[in-house]
């Protein structure tokens, strides 16, 4: 690790005023900026600690619930308010990692951390995220768990979330401050795509820090579930993983909320299923045609081959699941 200097933010403002400068970097709980810094993978000058910012939960005017940037995700994972209106939420954070890591990490932290591989961390492979242009190892290497949405012949890595494709599913707002004021954004567009940069993973403004995740209001996010399939059953990324919420009534889908992890370099919000199941009969068939109309554009890689089918049985049987509690 390479010395760098350390700096407690006495409050946003203070946060934001010394993330403008060069070689600085937020640290929430540090469970992964740290291990980038003790691998050498990342490089700081400045770690700026936003621990001590806004770590409530509190009600929205709007009946959502606004989600400090500084809340521990066991904190979030056991509010009540949380477990009772967005249950697919506290499914994910503790599908998310240790419980020594939970207790340590923040929302914000959790939201930004890098998508990565194994090829990432190993600085004798090629990787265009650690070092650009010099090729993606990955994509004629071991890529079990790479990605089969959105990927680019620059980067294949998934991004390894699961907090976030819940937040991506309930439509979750972040909100951020920046040298240049305040500002809010879905959270769906918070993440790039790899395109021919894929060591630009946000759309985030030099310097710019995230407050708070909003949380909206949604009438049937109490009827939601995750879940995530992977190779071990402790502290693993995801394979697939599958964060919905459904609304039944008549036997028909009213309404849907669809994302997907383990997938794509974001958390992948199912727009097109979502669109394919509304107004459908609540069926097995309509499930499976739904994810198949989201995986229209999947593209595979050697070792990821069963990925559309994964997420297609795990897609089927989350949906069916909740359409049976609602019935």
């Amino acid at each position: 690790m390479t010395p760098f200097a350390y700096a407690r933010a006495a409050d946003a403002a203070d946060a934001v005023r010394q993330g403008g400068q060069p070689g600085a970097k937020y640290l929430g709980g540090g469970t992964n900026v740290v291990d980038l810094l003790r691998e050498t993978v990342e490089r700081a000058d400045l770690l700026i600690d936003v621990t001590g910012l806004d770590a409530t939960i509190r009600e929205t005017d709007g009946g959502g619930l606004m989600v400090g940037a500084a809340v521990r995700n066991t904190a979030l994972a056991e509010h009540r308010a949380v477990r009772e209106r967005y249950p697919a939420l506290t499914r994910a954070v503790l599908a998310g990692a240790s419980a020594q890591i939970r207790n340590m990490a923040t929302v914000g932290g959790n939201v930004l951390q890098r998508t990565r591989c194994t090829y990432f961390y190993d600085d004798g492979s090629r990787c265009n995220k650690r070092a650009p242009g010099t090729g993606c190892d990955a994509i004629e290497g071991f890529n079990r768990i790479h990605a089969i949405l959105g990927a680019s012949p620059a980067c294949v890595a998934t991004h390894p979330s699961d907090m976030a494709v819940a937040l991506a599913a309930f439509d979750a707002l972040v909100h951020l401050r920046g040298p240049q004021g305040e500002r809010s954004l879905p959270l769906t567009d918070l993440h790039r795509l790899p395109a021919g940069q894929p060591e630009i993973e946000t759309v985030l403004e030099p310097g710019e820090l995230i407050t708070a995740v909003e949380l909206p209001t949604l009438g049937f996010g109490a009827r939601s579930t995750y879940r995530k399939v992977r190779d071990r059953a402790s502290y693993a990324f995801a394979l697939v993983s599958v964060a919905a919420a459904l609304d039944v009534a008549d036997g028909k889908v009213r309404d849907v909320r669809l994302a997907w992890g383990g997938v794509a370099h974001k958390p992948w919000r199912a727009f097109k299923a979502e669109a394919a199941l509304r107004g459908r009969p609540a069926t097995p068939e309509s499930f499976r045609a739904a994810a198949d109309a989201e995986l229209a554009e999947a593209v595979t890689l050697r070792d990821n081959v069963f990925k559309p089918e994964l997420a297609r049985r795990v897609t089927a049987a989350v949906l069916q699941d909740l359409a049976g509690a609602t019935a």
